[in-house]
C-alpha cells in the first residue's frame, strides 16, 4: 500500500498541533503549557527543513486557534494540510460544509488535503455530505477519525455509493491501546485504507521523559487522567523505552514511535520546539528488531495499563 494524499506521497509521518492552540481545549488545558508563537514558528521551519510536510489539526484544537496560528505560519510553504469536523450529537444540514469553510479560512487555504469527521456519529448524513464535498474538489482525501471496524466499513459503503472511498482513518494508537485498536489496523491494512495514529507517546507518558517521580502537571487533563499510581505500573517499560533509546542513541521518545512504523501505523507526532523535530528526524534512521518489538508489547501488557480518551 502506498501512502500518498491524491496522489501525492506523504512522509513517513503526520506533525499534529494539538498543543498549538490556547483557551479552551487547548495546551495549557491539556498538557499544562502553552508555547509561545515564535518558539511554534522556529518549530515548523525545523520540521519542514526535514521534510515533514504532511500537518494536522482540528477545528476543536483550542476552538479554532491552533488552525489559525498554522495558516499564519504555513503561508507560502508547500505542505499538505489535515483538519476535522467535530460533529454535533444531531446532524445539521451543511453542518460539514459550514465546517470546512471556516476552517479552510483559518488557515489560509482553498482544499484540505485530507478532511476527517471527527466523531463517527451521524455516519449516513455526515458521510454523504463529505463525499459531495469531495467531488467538489474541497477535499483531496476523506477520513474518520475514532471510528471502530464496523464504523469503518459502513462509512465505506455510504461513501462509495455516493462516488466516494474513504482514504484514512485517524485513532487512538500506542503500547497501551493496541489491544483494543488492532481489530481497526488490521481492517485498514487489508482494505488499503491509510491508518495513522495519534497519542502514540500517550501525550508523553511513553517517551521516557516521565516517570513516577516526575509526572505530569497535576493541573491538566494529562496529569488527571494519567497520575502518578499509573506512571509507577508501567515504570518496567518506561525503563526498556530509555534503554532502547540509549542503545539506538536517540531520544527514547522515538522508540514507540518506531514500534508504531513496524505495525505500518502513519505516526501523528505533535511537536511544540525545534529539538522535537531534530529528534523525530533521527528517530526515522532506526528500525526496532523483533524481539525489541515483543518484548516492548510484554511489558506493556504486563502493566496492565489501557488508555483510552474521554472522547472515545
Amino acid at each position: 500500500m502506498k501512502n500518498t494524499v491524491a496522489g501525492r506521497k506523504i512522509n513517513r509521518y503526520m506533525i499534529g498541533t494539538w498543543g498549538w492552540g490556547t483557551g479552551t481545549n487547548g495546551a495549557k488545558i491539556v498538557f499544562g503549557k502553552n508555547y509561545p508563537e515564535s518558539q511554534l514558528r522556529e518549530t515548523f521551519d525545523a520540521a519542514f527543513s526535514k521534510g515533514f510536510d504532511l500537518w494536522d489539526t482540528a477545528e476543536v484544537y483550542g476552538n479554532g486557534t491552533s488552525e489559525r496560528l498554522l495558516g499564519n505560519i504555513i503561508k507560502n510553504k508547500d505542505v499538505m494540510i489535515s483538519t476535522k469536523h467535530f460533529p454535533g450529537r444531531r446532524y445539521s444540514s451543511g453542518e460539514n460544509r459550514i465546517a470546512l469553510k471556516n476552517s479552510l479560512e483559518r488557515l489560509g487555504r482553498d482544499k484540505a488535503d485530507i478532511y476527517w469527521l471527527h466523531s463517527p456519529v451521524n455516519l449516513e448524513e455526515n458521510m454523504k455530505e463529505l463525499a459531495g464535498l469531495y467531488k467538489e474538489g474541497l477535499i483531496g482525501m476523506i477520513g474518520l477519525s475514532n471510528g471502530n471496524t464496523e464504523q469503518i466499513r459502513l462509512s465505506e459503503v455510504i461513501l462509495k455509493e455516493n462516488g466516494a472511498s474513504l482514504g484514512a482513518v485517524q485513532n487512538h494508537y500506542s503500547l497501551l491501546a493496541m489491544e483494543r485498536e488492532a481489530p481497526a489496523l488490521e481492517y485498514c491494512l487489508s482494505h488499503n485504507i491509510l491508518f495513522f495514529g495519534y497519542m502514540l507517546l500517550e501525550q508523553g507518558a511513553l517517551s521516557g521523559h516521565y516517570d513516577a517521580n516526575n509526572h505530569f502537571p497535576l493541573l491538566s487533563v494529562r496529569g488527571m487522567s494519567f497520575g502518578k499510581s499509573k506512571f509507577a505500573k508501567i515504570q518496567p517499560l518506561i525503563d526498556y523505552i530509555r534503554s532502547l533509546g540509549a542503545k539506538y542513541s536517540i531520544d527514547p521518545s522515538q522508540i514507540p514511535i518506531a514500534w508504531a512504523v513496524s505495525k505500518r501505523v502513519i505516526p501523528i507526532i505533535g511537536l511544540t520546539k525545534p529539538s522535537h523535530a531534530e529528534a523525530l528526524a533521527k528517530g526515522t534512521e532506526i528500525t526496532l528488531r523483533p524481539h525489541e518489538i515483543k518484548q516492548l508489547e510484554t511489558l506493556a501488557l504486563e502493566s496492565g495499563v489501557k488508555c483510552k480518551g474521554f472522547w472515545e
